[in-house]
């Protein structure tokens, strides 16, 4: 194969496992960090002990309660006084045990409930009943001897997390990422060794294959913190920022070390490279490297036809 044409064809696979390398990242993922229950819960269960997170529940929860008791129990009477104890025993369940078990239950309900939305074929609103939660809150006020707190109505209200017009375009999606999870991690790792294997140059063909994987590592990181920003933007006002930046943070967590990875990775091995290129050169090609040229030689005195040299 001619030497041009081995040359684009490297840099092409090489352009292309850089490409692929951070996207990679994301639909691996995707496809077995998000989509996993189990590694789902393990990455949300220590939000429970986050402070922002946990008023934000104490909000939410707290607030549920009582407009509960305020629909089916007469209560006008102690309003003002019996509102900041529910707030107050909310807040203390928070950093309880129960809380913890109760978040962990949670997550893996509502996480099974949208996994089987995506996986399965029936387009319904996917929905969460809360009511275990609110049952354990009610035993821990009634506990601690919250007025009112024994009469609190545990209804099963069925709470939606994934609405029913969004389901087929999600679960389209969810597909893509779960053969991509695979595939393009796969993919990368190819087109690296055969743009390095035609390479004419392999040395450096891998320095330019290290530096695109740390250039594609640098930008998955800032790809997240930008998203960050524009995700906590876009909530509403009644949603809690602080609380929303701190699961961003959880579930992004594995990510965005993938990506600080392949930032270090590339540039470690560019940098073995350009060493082992200066550093291992064979001793006759440094001399000549670092030896001047010698001058050249001067030419020879013409001679004459019986021999003796000219004048």
């Amino acid at each position: 194969m001619p030497s041009r044409l081995r040359s684009a064809l490297s840099a092409v696979l090489t352009a292309l496992s850089c490409l692929l390398a951070p996207f990679g990242a994301l639909a691996a993922w995707a496809a077995y960090g998000i989509a996993d229950t189990g590694r789902y819960v393990t990455t949300m269960a220590p939000l429970a002990a986050d402070p922002a997170v946990r008023e934000a529940v104490v909000d939410t929860v707290g607030d549920g309660i009582w407009r509960a008791v305020d629909q089916h129990l007469d209560v006008r009477p102690v309003r003002g006084s019996v509102r900041p104890f529910v707030h107050d025993a909310v807040r203390s369940f928070t950093q309880t045990r129960a809380f913890r078990l109760a978040w962990d239950t949670g997550n893996r309900i509502t996480h099974d409930a949208v996994l089987r939305a995506l996986r399965e074929e029936d387009d319904s609103e996917v929905t969460v009943d809360l009511a275990p939660v609110t049952a354990q809150v009610k035993r821990q006020l009634t506990h601690d001897h919250v007025p009112l707190a024994a009469r609190i109505p545990v209804a099963h209200t069925a709470v939606a997390v994934l609405p029913a017009g969004r389901l087929t375009a999600l679960r389209k999606g969810f597909h893509v990422l779960e053969v991509a999870g695979l595939w393009l991690p796969v993919a990368s790792v190819a087109f690296a060794v055969g743009g390095i294997a035609l390479a004419v140059r392999r040395r450096r063909a891998v320095a330019a294959t290290a530096l695109g994987t740390a250039l594609g590592g640098g930008l998955l990181v800032l790809a997240l913190t930008v998203g960050r920003g524009l995700t906590l933007a876009d909530l509403p006002p009644d949603v809690s920022h602080p609380a929303a930046g701190a699961v961003y943070d959880a579930l992004t967590g594995t990510l965005r070390t993938a990506g600080w990875l392949l930032l270090a990775l590339g540039l470690t091995v560019a940098l073995l490279t350009w060493l082992t290129r200066h550093l291992h050169l064979p001793r006759s090609v440094r001399r000549r490297r670092e030896s001047p040229a010698p001058a050249p030689a001067a030419p020879p005195a013409p001679t004459r036809a019986d021999g003796s040299a000219a004048a």
